[in-house]
């Protein structure tokens, strides 16, 4: 059940952080993926600020600032290619 939750974090987190990031609908997979990931690295991000959240609205605040971080960091990326 808790996989359940972390996915559905995962999805919520990561359609916020393209909501908020501008990124024009994603996917479902794409958010999916982006949440995930963004929630490990948001982890990381906090433990390194000795912050810490709790609960299911601080595990999406935790996983949506990831994804955000995420998201800037590859379109960071993308234009540096150009």
């Amino acid at each position: 059940m808790e996989f359940a939750w972390f996915l559905l974090i995962g999805l919520a987190a990561g359609w916020l952080a393209s909501q908020i990031m501008k990124g024009g609908g994603s996917g479902l997979v794409t958010d999916l993926i982006m949440g995930v990931i963004g929630s490990i690295l948001g982890g990381f991000l906090f433990s390194l600020l000795g912050l810490s959240a709790s609960g299911a609205l601080g595990s999406l605040v935790t996983a949506t600032v990831g994804a955000i971080v995420l998201l800037a960091g590859l379109r960071a990326i993308n234009r540096s290619r150009i």
